[in-house]
């Protein structure tokens, strides 16, 4: 049987209240065996740890605050989730954070201190980053480069970028491009990029319920949809989605050791 995991998927959020314990089966049926739920806010934490109880060695926690979620009391915010992470064990990564200023970037100052932060919590606990980046490559990168020291490992979750940006984020040892629907949207560059990245790095997402892949676009995104991104791979790397799916699936299980406990 063919087993994908997907590394992003926000199943526990509102839009999936009707049918989210059939969003899981069929995530099953279709060879979805794992599943990674990255925190937004500290609100999402409780339907993510439900989730995750609900659905034992399925669903995987992650805890980190979202660039574009911080408030006024981002700073206690941080302090809880911070106390959280070190006294639960569940949580298989600081995610999701990193930098956002694509609708706003009056706030880049809290946002380099609360990814600072975020990048620090890793760094001690010895967790992967699940790591969000949109208009805001360039900071991002120097943020990273002076963590590089280190031995940070994670995931540049929804990779969009040129080659150049892939080997520069590649650069980073234990890091992995997170690829999701983007890749097979008609005027993505990514097939042309990917061409030059290892199918080594890479690891499977689906970002549901945004961003699904061909032909679903338009329509909630699910992560029962990762083995259509899996076949779009195949066609790009010349291989099986046989291929795709063993490769990644150790990619992800290497990135996140605790999906293997």
């Amino acid at each position: 049987m063919i087993e994908f995991v997907d590394t992003h998927t926000h199943l526990f959020v509102t839009e999936f209240d009707e049918d989210r314990r059939d969003a899981v089966q069929r995530a099953l049926d279709a060879g979805v065996t794992k599943l990674c739920l990255p925190s937004i806010t500290l609100e999402s934490v409780p339907a993510i740890n439900a989730m995750c109880e609900e659905f034992p060695g399925v669903c995987y926690p992650m805890l980190g605050l979202h660039p574009t979620e911080l408030g006024d009391n981002y700073k206690a915010t941080l302090d809880t989730m911070y106390s959280l992470l070190k006294n639960d064990g569940r949580y298989i990564a600081v995610g999701e954070v990193g930098l956002d200023f694509y609708w706003d970037d009056t706030r880049k100052k809290e946002q380099f201190d609360a990814f600072d932060t975020q990048i620090a919590w890793a760094a001690e606990l010895g967790l992967p980053l699940a790591i969000h980046s949109r208009s805001a490559f360039n900071e991002l990168y120097d943020m990273m480069e002076a963590h590089r020291s280190k031995g940070l490992t994670g995931v540049f979750h929804c990779f969009s970028g040129s080659e150049e940006e892939a080997r520069k984020l590649l650069s980073f040892d234990g890091f992995y491009l997170g690829i999701g629907g983007v890749a097979t949207y008609k005027k993505s560059t990514l097939p042309s990029v990917l061409k030059n990245v290892p199918l080594e790095r890479i690891v499977l997402e689906t970002d549901s319920p945004y961003l699904p892949p061909v032909p679903f676009r338009g329509k909630r995104n699910d992560s029962s949809y990762v083995p259509y991104i899996a076949e779009f791979l195949a066609g790009v790397y010349g291989c099986t989605v046989h291929d795709v799916a063993r490769i990644t699936t150790s990619n992800a299980n290497n990135l996140f050791p605790k999906l293997c406990k």
